[in-house]
């Protein structure tokens, strides 16, 4: 080897330019299952293309809290109103109270 002579890189396609290997795509590098720990991402566009919203997944997570909180006060307001006892209308005083104003 001389002094001014760089070693040569290894023979690996994937430096290679012109090749093509870059550019073919790997089906076998997809995922088969999904990952419960990925998070996702909806996104939501107007008829001119224009971006409305973007749903993440801790929206639906807290979604969900929220439809399950609603549910269990709704169950638990409901047995509330069941077991208590009936609401007893007072009768009004025969006398009618006086209005004071000092």
């Amino acid at each position: 080897m001389n002094s001014g002579q760089l070693p040569a890189p290894p023979n690996n396609q994937s430096h290679q330019h012109g090749t093509g290997s870059m550019n073919k795509f790997n089906s076998t590098r997809l995922r088969s299952r999904i990952d419960p720990d990925e998070g996702w991402l909806v996104q939501v566009y107007g008829s001119d293309r224009r971006l409305l919203c973007v749903l993440e997944s801790s929206h639906g997570w807290i979604f969900l809290l929220g439809c399950s909180v609603g549910a269990l006060l709704a169950v638990f307001w409901f047995n509330i109103a069941r077991y208590s006892p009936p609401v007893v209308p007072t009768t009004p005083s025969s006398t009618p109270s006086e209005l004071r104003v000092d």
